[in-house]
């Protein structure tokens, strides 16, 4: 255990973190001029308007169609064509009983089914029973089709709890791609290597757009002006993006809370910011996406707060002063804790100002609730702590849902997003039994602990999921990752099961919960934390905020 004495009687369970690792590599940055932006917003224009014209012209032949949405979706740009996008998937739900052009057609059935569920219509799983033998099992002839293999596996990752046909075409397709690898050259090998290290259904937006450009800059002849329209939408998010990093970089510079602090919080400017821009990419949430990356600096702090520092009587006062949420409380702090409870009071006081005007106060109570339902989570786990209890696995995940933070993170990506979307009605969604926000919290919560549970074994630190499993079940560390990861896959059952309509939430806001969980992955894998230890974020960082797309003339 590593404890800082800063009296005879106190020890603290520092984490010691590494330091901040971009500097000012974003606070600087200076776009480009306007002439040049200009030229090439005219140019988007130009090449928008010939996808939508390439669009309409495969309209007559189905299985080119599916191909197009899936290029369109693969690429990035599904957002420019959303109107588009329905009424063509509205087509194919419309007609699913009548289509026979590809019934037996492995790739097109499952490419149909994945865009279908992936946009929200439902379609049963019942369409690939025409694929299995009379004994149950897939036919192991279609294992010769790799291309329509691999759709089967990306399709399967959006079964809901109840589709076993779609467990038994996960295993079916990992069994036979995995084998494959072996026996395949360029391109294909790469793509089924790609889709088994992590399905398209779980990568977030932007890193897969740069990967994707990639893959059908070296594959396809055709699409010509859908991919040029891609990689150039692709830079000018980038510049976009970029001035965003800079001026957010700028504000957490002036609020200067690493100064008003001991040295135990994670100094992660840029990776608050990379986190919002998983939730969403597009230019329209510009203004959503600056306030969630400072709400989720705070709430990285306070994490350190309760996890990194605080003893369990300074946590006590601090849960205590977030419920009361009252300046008076200030004075019951610790001297450390003063002025960040000050600066958190203050930036609630501008959300509410800017939001008086719609009369939309419940937003801020939403806010300080899951805050207050975050705190909570988190004293549980220091008392666990503390006591040297090990929780059992299924208590630990309850907890979990309030630990993970989840809640007060869903809740921050609907601030900016508009009240037209985000309405009262939105915000009283997101609670502890929701379904989505639920699962989200715990995949969050389990996929943490996967990526940091050795680390945190070196200090001071509660019990994570893998110990209590490990503890209650009496298994191996190795058996207690594979029932863990298998929690993680039933758990993304239920956001599938929102993903698709009717429900009563708005699709926007249903997104951001599923773009919440994808974002997970980029940051956490097992052993590695990205978001604690920044060098296994850099490389990602690097390929979607600072790499511009090559544009070749043509």
């Amino acid at each position: 255990m590593q404890c800082l004495n800063v009296t005879a009687n106190i020890t603290r369970p520092l984490a010691n973190f590494q330091p901040d690792l971009w500097g000012d590599s974003f606070l600087n940055y200076t776009p480009p001029n306007e002439v040049t932006q200009m030229q090439r917003e005219k140019e988007a224009k130009g090449l928008k308007e010939l996808v939508q014209k390439e669009l309409l012209a495969v309209v007559k032949d189905p299985k080119e169609r599916l191909e197009y949405l899936d290029a369109i979706h693969r690429l990035g740009v599904a957002y420019h064509f959303e109107n588009d996008i329905q009424d063509n998937l509205r087509l194919f739900h419309n007609n699913l009983h009548s289509d026979t052009c590809y019934e037996d057609h492995l790739h097109y059935v499952s490419l149909r089914f994945r865009l279908l569920r992936h946009n929200g219509f439902y379609v049963s799983s019942d369409v690939f029973e025409t694929f299995k033998c009379e004994n149950g099992s897939f036919k192991e002839s279609l294992a010769s089709d790799v291309q329509g293999t691999l759709n089967l596996y990306e399709a399967s990752y959006l079964r809901v709890d109840g589709e076993n046909i779609l467990d038994e075409a996960l295993s079916f397709a990992t069994t036979h791609l995995t084998s494959s690898l072996t026996q395949l050259s360029s391109p294909i090998v790469e793509q089924i290597a790609h889709a088994l290290k992590l399905p398209l259904h779980k990568r977030s937006i932007r890193l897969e757009t740069r990967h994707q450009i990639s893959f059908y800059e070296s594959k396809y002849t055709g699409y010509k002006s859908l991919l040029r329209f891609a990689k150039l939408e692709f830079n000018l998010l980038q510049e976009l993006h970029k001035t965003e990093l800079r001026d957010f970089t700028r504000w957490s510079r002036n609020i200067d809370l690493a100064m008003k602090l001991p040295n135990f919080t994670r100094d992660r400017v840029v990776e608050a910011y990379f986190w919002s821009l998983g939730a969403y990419h597009e230019p329209k949430y510009s203004y959503a996406r600056m306030w969630l990356s400072k709400l989720l600096k705070f709430g990285a702090i306070i994490d350190d707060i309760y996890d990194s520092y605080g003893t369990i009587e300074e946590l006590k006062s601090f849960t205590e002063a977030i419920k009361r949420w009252d300046k008076s409380c200030i004075n019951q702090l610790p001297d450390y804790m003063r002025s960040f409870y000050g600066v958190l009071l203050q930036t609630f006081d501008e959300i509410e100002q800017e939001i008086a005007r719609k009369k939309r106060s419940y937003v801020v109570y939403s806010l300080r609730q899951q805050i207050n339902n975050s705190c909570q989570g988190y004293l549980q786990e220091a008392k666990w702590r503390d006591e040297e209890v090990v929780p059992t696995y299924d208590d630990y995940v309850k907890n979990g849902v309030l630990s993970s933070s989840y809640l007060y993170v869903i809740v921050a990506s609907y601030l900016g997003m508009g009240d037209d979307i985000a309405t009262k009605e939105a915000f009283e969604w997101i609670h502890p039994n929701s379904r989505s926000p639920k699962a989200s919290c715990i995949i969050a919560r389990l996929i943490n602990d996967l990526s940091g549970h050795k680390f945190e074994r070196d200090r001071n630190h509660v019990s994570s999921a893998v110990e209590c499993y490990m503890e209650q079940f009496g298994t191996s560390e190795e058996e207690a990752y594979t029932k863990i990861q298998l929690d993680i896959e039933e758990t993304w059952k239920d956001i599938n099961q929102e993903m698709i309509q009717p429900t009563d939430v708005p699709v926007p806001l249903v997104t951001r919960v599923v773009n919440l969980a994808r974002v997970l992955y980029d940051f956490y894998q097992i052993g590695k934390d990205g978001y604690t230890m920044s060098k296994y974020l850099q490389p990602k960082v690097y390929m979607i905020s600072t790499r511009l797309v090559k544009m070749v003339t043509q």
